[in-house]
């Protein structure tokens, strides 16, 4: 790490990290480059290095942001309601995260080789975030559900989360390839899937 301000690295670390959020909205995580990130960033591309080894280690910080972002809203969720029905927490939820459509993109990915190609202290960052994430939905379970099993559902809906992405937005080729295999299958909104799977988790309490 070179030498400098805690806030000169941080901001050098949120420009790379904003630097590959940007061109993974038009570009595959097998396109991006740390040579592409470097050119969309104020400094040269070898000083990339001195913040982050791998391609893998600036995606792991972009999803990390992001689940710190969304467990925010989750602890404010709690804050902000004495107490929510099934439909009304259905909605909140699935709204917040309609809004981080780039997380259910990134929890899409492979994340074995994502985690395997970061160094260690890298990791333990983004766990860090990934388990106040978890914390931020216990409390919210806990608080207006007392009668649900709080880590049946965490267990069910955290995994669950991997696959809403392909299940609500393909591509062309995609459509067209389910096209010509016939298949049965009709595409759904992000709010749509994780509005349904919440409500069968809570058991459709009201």
């Amino acid at each position: 790490m070179p030498k400098g301000s805690p806030e000169l690295t941080a901001s050098r670390k949120e420009e790379i990290v904003n630097a590959c959020e940007k061109l993974y909205k038009t570009m595959s995580f097998k396109e991006i480059t740390i040579k592409d990130i470097g050119n969309v960033t104020s400094f040269t591309r070898t000083s990339i290095y001195n913040y982050f080894q791998t391609k893998e280690e600036i995606f792991l910080a972009l999803m990390q942001r992001e689940y710190e972002h969304w467990a925010e809203e989750m602890s404010g969720l709690a804050s902000a309601n004495k107490s929510m029905t099934a439909d009304s927490f259905a909605d909140a939820i699935a709204h917040s995260l309609e809004s981080h459509e780039q997380l259910l993109k990134l929890l899409a990915m492979n994340h074995y080789d994502m985690e395997e190609n970061s160094r260690p202290e890298r990791l333990t960052e983004f766990k860090i975030a990934y388990g106040d994430s978890l914390d931020a939905v216990r409390v919210c379970i806990r608080k207006f559900f007392p009668d649900i099993d709080c880590e049946r559902f965490i267990f069910v809906f955290f995994p669950f989360l991997f696959g809403v992405y392909p299940y609500s937005v393909a591509t062309k080729k995609q459509l067209d390839a389910m096209r010509d295999a016939k298949m049965d299958f009709k595409m759904h909104s992000i709010y749509e899937i994780i509005h349904s799977c919440v409500m069968q988790l809570l058991g459709g309490t009201k």
